[in-house]
């Protein structure tokens, strides 16, 4: 069944109060946040699946960001499953919760711009979940990643990758870069395709990531306030790999995406 893709309204007479309880909770969940990077996963930052069960770790990235989640107004739902670790998963690209959405039904190490490495808080917290980061248009810094990303698939850990290089506005899917694919043949892990769609009342929010000329602040504050909505992560099927190479892998996980962002099974 085909659905409505919207845009929200910028009149929201509840904002101001949702900030209210919104606001205390955030700094609440950081704490809690910087208590789960200092003495949790540092002392077991490299657990990896066995046997099809989360190590204690994931678990915690996956309260912690579900619980981040809640606060911004967002119910997230799982539609199918996660294949089991190691798994290279690609996803469409909206906004900086994109992360955390993910994050709150499968722990994975993803790959993010070298700036945020600098944030303050921001950066520490996401080196400590295993972020990999690259400096986009630097062939020496991708390949690095690309070398990490193998590394890290092959020692049984998932790696999450958003292969558009950027994010995406209005509900647009851009094309995805190929090369990155390259490091799931590297390692002989499959490729799992995941939708992030968000969903009010029955209707596609497209606008509910990153605005045309929206900073980081902006996003963050403007979600922050946000009415309540569902934020679906869809677990698609698989993708082969490719005797025609990448690009066809490429090209078939941006199709299963796009199909699965204006479909609701």
């Amino acid at each position: 069944m085909s659905i409505e893709a919207v845009s929200t309204p910028d009149r929201d007479l509840l904002r101001p109060w949702r900030y209210l309880w919104r606001v205390p909770l955030l700094l609440v969940h950081i704490v809690l946040g910087i208590m789960l990077c200092g003495f949790i996963l540092t002392w077991h930052r490299n657990g990896v699946m066995k046997n099809g069960r989360e190590p204690f770790t994931h678990r915690m990235i996956r309260a912690w960001s579900t619980g981040l989640m809640r606060i911004f107004g967002l119910r997230s739902v799982r539609v199918g499953q996660p294949l089991r670790d190691p798994v290279l998963f690609v996803a469409n690209h909206t906004s900086w919760i994109d992360i955390e959405l993910l994050h709150s039904q499968r722990a994975a190490c993803f790959v993010a711009k070298a700036e945020i490495a600098s944030w303050p808080l921001v950066g520490w917290l996401a080196a400590s979940g295993g972020t990999i980061f690259h400096r986009r248009g630097s062939n020496h810094s991708l390949a690095a990643v690309m070398q990490v990303m193998v590394e890290r698939l092959r020692a049984g850990r998932s790696v999450a990758v958003f292969p558009e290089g950027g994010t995406g506005h209005n509900g647009v899917l851009k094309v995805f870069h190929a090369r990155i694919f390259q490091a799931a043949l590297d390692a002989e892990v499959p490729v799992q395709p995941v939708a992030l769609r968000f969903v009010r009342d029955g209707k596609r929010q497209i606008d509910a990531g990153f605005r045309d000329h929206e900073n980081f602040l902006q996003n963050f504050l403007r979600m922050l306030g946000g009415a309540p909505m569902d934020a679906e992560v869809h677990f698609l099927e698989p993708v082969p790999a490719s005797p025609e190479g990448r690009r066809r892998m490429a090209d078939l996980s941006r199709e299963r995406i796009a199909a699965a962002l204006e479909d609701r099974q």
